[in-house]
């Protein structure tokens, strides 16, 4: 069963979690579909492993035949591997950075993916679903070079993709308070993301949103005062290239 994320007016986000199976040996990844009448988008399908579970369970809620886009944070694998059978199941466009749009074809067959990607411009865009829009927000080198933050300005829900992490935390049970979640998702944000510059970049951009949830790709969603406790943290970490020097790059013995 899918994670009810907001149902209000006609308005629908729901995450699916764990449908790769608990024994396929890959990471645990979200998958999002939000729902504007008879409109709909999928953010972050994932790859393969989750692509029939994922098709069965959306169907069960809204017709594949009306979603209209793909969006993607950025281009891993447990992103959109699954991109030639979602452009075989759906009309729907790949809505992705245009660093990725010339590698994002390489997932499909040739041919599947013509004049069916659009680039987001570094800066971001709005992609009409429904009588709203989602918002592309610029959040590169978070952990991808090209890479976006989807924000829905009806929930106000913010798709972090990589960012807000927490390995092994359950995603049906919302993050209130940080620190008790903070060694599941340290570890992940010191090694993955950037740099501190670019967290800090991100969270003053972020701060005039009135967000009630951040919902990354792996993980639970955060909540209540997590978000602003999120939001503070970031910009006190140590993490990427900020935390490297000589001593990593050695010869191998």
């Amino acid at each position: 069963m899918p994670i009810e994320l907001f149902n209000q007016g006609g308005h629908q986000c729901l995450l699916f979690s764990d449908l790769a199976g608990a024994n396929s040996g890959a990471v645990q990844a979200n998958q999002f579909l939000v729902v504007d009448d008879d409109t709909g988008a999928l953010i972050d399908p994932g790859g393969n492993l989750a692509y029939n579970e994922l098709l069965l369970a959306v169907n069960r809620h809204f017709p594949p035949h009306r979603l209209t886009a793909i969006l993607a944070s950025h281009a891993d694998p447990d992103i959109i591997a699954s991109l030639d059978r979602w452009m075989t199941a759906t009309p729907a466009r790949l809505y992705i950075s245009t660093l990725w749009e010339r590698f994002a074809p390489h997932f499909c067959k040739p041919g599947k993916t013509e004049g069916r990607i659009v680039g987001i411009p570094d800066r971001g865009t709005r992609i009409r679903v429904g009588r709203n829009q989602l918002w592309a927000l610029p959040a590169h080198f978070l952990h991808a070079e090209g890479n976006f933050h989807f924000w829905d300005p009806v929930s106000r829900i913010l798709f972090t993709g990589d960012l807000g992490v927490s390995l092994g935390g359950d995603p049906s049970r919302p993050i209130t308070a940080l620190a008790p979640a903070l060694p599941l998702m340290e570890p992940f944000h010191r090694r993955y993301m950037a740099s501190g510059k670019i967290l800090r970049l991100w969270a003053r951009m972020v701060a005039p949103l009135p967000i009630e949830m951040i919902v990354p790709q792996h993980g639970p969603p955060l909540a209540g005062p997590a978000v602003r406790d999120f939001m503070a943290w970031v910009q006190t970490l140590e993490c990427g290239v900020d935390r490297f020097g000589e001593r990593d790059y050695v010869l191998p013995d």
